[in-house]
């Protein structure tokens, strides 16, 4: 029985530790609609916009402190107000598909008092 509960204990624990690992302080504050958007086929040097659409899910206002991109070639622009409970924002991510074939690019957000970012991707093709 000891054997049994030492083991039963020993799996809770693992079981914590790994989910303590895997979650993101910024998802307790924030839902995102999507986390990755695919902005399609586009044309060399055709910019492209897309907006991730979050929501407040605390009972507090939520604030971006920051949001920042892989390269370049991507700008992130992002609701500056405190969003209130229950309320949405968004992050509009510009890119200037300068680059031909497959599109991969990951912006970084962090919220005010979180101190793990948030990562969100963009993902096309530019053809030419």
């Amino acid at each position: 029985m000891k054997k049994f509960i030492l083991s039963l204990f020993a799996s809770m624990l693992l079981t914590t530790a790994l989910w303590a690992q895997t979650s993101n302080p910024v998802d307790a504050k924030v839902k995102f609609k999507q986390e990755t958007i695919d902005f399609g086929k586009t044309k060399l040097n055709k910019p492209v916009s897309v907006d991730f659409e979050f929501t407040n899910t605390t009972k507090e206002p939520v604030l971006i402190e920051t949001a920042r991109a892989s390269c370049g070639c991507t700008t992130p622009t992002w609701t500056k107000e405190p969003i209130l409970p229950g309320k949405k924002g968004k992050i509009t991510a510009g890119y200037s598909a300068n680059s031909l074939g497959q599109q991969n690019k990951t912006i970084w957000v962090r919220l005010k008092g979180v101190d793990q970012d948030k990562e969100l991707h963009l993902t096309g093709t530019v053809e030419n």
